[in-house]
């Protein structure tokens, strides 16, 4: 059976780039945007054009140097944005303007002093106006997740008839949870006429550490693109993690979904990420963490060493991680012990092993992890006979 294509949508450059903190030069985002392409991401949002001199620039850039993916630049529903949009994406292969505007009451009320027959029209108006400079337009409907379906299905027909070939529903909060993020999508899928026309997109926030779930239920009740950044950096609390719904989707087959990202250099694009924003990946982080592939617990460590997928549902080569990590703590077994130390040279008969191990743990219980280099200490000072170690 084949599998449906769920096109990766990196915000990276724009979404991720909004920590404080974390400004790239237009350099190092030419050098981010060549690697975005050579994962294999559909499409790259490349920045806000209109928002500063720098960004347009970067925009420009990065539209003469990528390849293969769609670039995208960012814009309100107003009419200077998306003129300065389109000058900046003038040499992309194949650009894209997202534009759009807030849909949900609050946003109406507070932030336009509007109604919803304003908001329907200015909708309307910038993706017409969007639609005369390039064939590919998305609209976002900010704060669709807290936006009244029903509206919201009157928005979205209302964009698809001006020339919208994508829809993106944002929960800019991180505000909903799965089920009713999914049943929103499948809402727009049943209810919004010519919806067969454009492709319905997932951006998430993580607010509610929900991002990536959300983005899951998203394609699986019909969205076809999913909006992410690398390490799931963003406004706040983050956006969804690329790697996070890639992987999800790679190990649920069943689900006959595919993003054809090349996996294996997530990680490495992780750290790059990561090394040129100044954002440290959290060691817990999913899939590209440091200890996302790290046992110490003696009971896991026993598993892994007997069969990796005991405890593990990914390689760790599937991610371009070399191989697990066998951690050396107190909580350690024997198992392990007898692993790392024939990783540095020593082949333990059980007897030794015996002696080794209670020596290894009068050294375990004063410090936090033991290094190789402890191993050989620990050898030393167990005084068993080291010419019969191999």
């Amino acid at each position: 059976m084949s599998k449906d294509k769920v096109q990766i949508f990196d915000t990276t450059l724009r979404d991720g780039e909004q920590v404080p903190g974390c400004k790239l030069d237009t350099k190092q985002k030419l050098i981010i945007a060549e690697r975005l392409d050579q994962l294999g991401v559909d499409i790259i949002e490349a920045g806000f054009p209109i928002s500063s001199p720098g960004d347009f620039q970067s925009v420009n850039e990065i539209a003469k140097l990528i390849k293969n993916a769609t670039v995208c630049g960012l814009t309100r529903a107003v009419k200077k944005d998306i003129e300065v949009a389109a000058e900046a994406l003038k040499y992309a292969k194949r650009p894209r303007i997202h534009t759009g505007i807030g849909t949900s009451d609050s946003h109406i009320k507070h932030k336009f002093k509007a109604n919803r027959e304003t908001i329907i029209e200015r909708a309307v108006d910038a993706v017409k106006y969007a639609k005369s400079f390039v064939e590919d337009v998305e609209f976002y409907a900010e704060d669709a997740g807290r936006t009244d379906n029903e509206f919201l299905a009157q928005v979205c027909e209302a964009v698809i008839k001006a020339g919208a070939t994508v829809l993106n529903i944002p929960d800019t909060t991180g505000y909903c949870l799965p089920e009713e993020y999914g049943a929103k999508m499948k809402y727009l899928k049943e209810n919004v006429k010519g919806i067969e026309k454009a492709v319905l997109s997932c951006h998430c926030h993580n607010d509610l550490g929900l991002a990536t779930a959300n983005s899951i239920s998203g394609v699986i009740h019909g969205a076809r693109q999913i909006e992410c950044t690398i390490n799931g950096i963003g406004e706040r609390a983050g956006n969804t993690s690329l790697e996070e719904v890639v992987m999800i989707l790679k190990q649920h087959p069943y689900l006959n979904l595919d993003t054809g990202i090349n996996s294996k250099l997530l990680y490495d694009t992780s750290q790059m990420v990561s090394q040129k924003m100044g954002m440290v990946v959290q060691p817990n982080k999913a899939i590209v963490g440091s200890n996302a592939f790290a046992h110490s617990s003696g009971i896991h460590q026993d598993g892994v060493i007997k069969n990796r997928e005991t405890y593990e549902i990914i390689d760790p080569e599937d991610v371009g991680v070399n191989e697990s990590s066998i951690v050396l703590t107190a909580r350690s077994g024997r198992a392990a012990l007898a692993y790392r130390a024939k990783k540095v040279g020593y082949e333990l008969t059980k007897l030794q092993l015996d002696t080794v191990y209670q020596e290894f743990l009068k050294f375990a219980d004063r410090k936090k992890e033991i290094l190789d280099a402890d191993i050989h200490e620990i050898v030393i000072a167990s005084k068993i006979n080291i010419e019969s170690i191999a």
